[in-house]
């Protein structure tokens, strides 16, 4: 990639520009939040940056995608509108799309890949949008939209490669930068890559040394692949299914390999656990796909010490059992929440003379299950599984500690 201080190319040159960018940012004022942008002074001491967060989540449609959406929408011709438009998207951009058509009097037909969280199907149906469930993966769903949309004489809105859609997104940068002029990093979600195409166009010509890195779930690395020329493999379920794109855009790319300076992969593990953490000192709702800035932060927190960085909450469209979920699997893995098992005698008292210690110890029990019948112990013998809630790990070390010095055999399952 270019170095940022002397460009090898002339930015006129790509498919979109500052002066695109601006026209859009006049063209959506009004009909789009502009977010608030402030420092997280709890994260940055837990991260040892500065770190600034631009809400996005907090728009109408709790998604970035209505500032694109909006601005394609509002270059249609007067037939254009008439006949109607269509769309695929996993979720936010469906929304984006379906929300400021029904305000501009204009049909909308949404395709969606099966598997689409339910929320994200519900609230795109709410908004007036004729609703399609073509498709395993987002690649599947552009096939069958572009071929009904062409029978049906439909305008398609394309979620990320289309140069209008990525002006509309690079509005973010405007406001970002004129919020925090200071700023020496931006951190950005990559799926199909419409955002940080539009956020890099604006941001690099009004700052040219601002770094700016892009980051995919581990699992669906499609533009990493194709800017480092690499073949990992995209597979599975991702929680950061907004941005599990396997074919990322060819105007895209190009803009990305031009000004982006690094992408970076997180894993599964690493989103559930930004998602944790912004729910946590935040106090505020973000999907997986827009909680890929902080994981990239958190997995790697030396790459950013001391700078000044900005994080783009991309959207809060999550199902509410998968944020339970979530939560409880951080806890589990931070030693506050644990599934511990013991080989007891099968008689009165044992149970009470367990619960006992453990209060003893401090620790909470949340769940109790007595197994007589299908274990691998004498008949003499009781399977007690306990979940129990401690402070942290070394709290949980403590308590094993103390139920093993009183002559229970304890383990936690798994790990025997």
């Amino acid at each position: 990639m270019p170095d940022t201080q002397q460009p090898a190319f002339d930015p006129n040159s790509l498919a979109v520009t500052l002066a695109d960018v601006q026209a859009a940012a006049a063209t959506i004022r009004g009909s789009v939040v502009v977010t608030e942008c402030n420092q997280s002074r709890t994260l940055g001491a837990v991260l040892g940056c500065r770190a600034w967060l631009k809400f996005e989540n907090l728009q109408f449609t709790s998604t970035f995608k209505e500032r694109g959406a909006l601005n394609r929408l509002a270059a249609l011709s007067p037939e254009e509108r008439r006949r109607g438009v269509i769309a695929m998207s996993a979720g936010n951009h469906a929304q984006g799309v379906a929300y400021h058509a029904r305000r501009l009097g204009i049909p909308a037909v949404i395709v969606m890949p099966i598997g689409t969280p339910m929320v994200k199907v519900e609230n795109t149906r709410r908004l007036g949008a004729e609703i399609i469930i073509s498709g395993a993966t987002l690649e599947e769903s552009g096939e069958f939209t572009r071929e009904y949309g062409k029978a049906h004489g439909l305008i398609l809105v394309h979620p990320y490669d289309d140069p209008l859609v990525i002006a509309g997104q690079g509005t973010i940068a405007l406001e970002i930068l004129d919020a925090v002029p200071y700023l020496d990093t931006l951190v950005v979600p990559i799926g199909g890559g419409g955002l940080i195409s539009g956020i890099a166009v604006a941001a690099k010509a009004l700052k040219p040394a601002l770094r700016i890195i892009g980051v995919q779930a581990r699992l669906y690395p499609s533009m990493y692949n194709v800017i480092k020329g690499e073949q990992l493999p995209m597979r599975g379920d991702t929680l950061a299914e907004g941005i599990a794109v396997k074919a990322p855009g060819r105007i895209t790319t190009e803009i990305i390999r031009a000004l982006v300076d690094d992408i970076v992969l997180v894993s599964e593990d690493q989103l559930e656990g930004a998602v944790a953490m912004l729910m946590s000192i935040e106090k505020t709702v973000v999907e997986g796909a827009g909680a890929a800035g902080l994981a990239a932060l958190m997995a790697a927190p030396e790459r950013f010490a001391g700078r000044d960085v900005g994080l783009i909450l991309t959207g809060g469209n999550i199902d509410t059992r998968l944020i339970a979920s979530v939560l409880t699997r951080e806890l589990a893995r931070e030693g506050r929440l644990t599934q511990i098992a013991l080989d007891i005698v099968d008689r009165p008292g044992q149970l009470a003379a367990v619960s006992a210690l453990l209060a003893e110890a401090g620790a909470n029990i949340v769940e109790v299950s007595h197994q007589r019948t299908f274990s691998d112990l004498p008949a003499k013998g009781t399977l007690l599984e306990l979940v129990i809630e401690t402070r942290d790990r070394a709290h949980l070390d403590d308590v094993m500690a103390k139920l093993g010095a009183s002559g229970f055999r304890a383990w936690l399952p798994g790990r025997r």
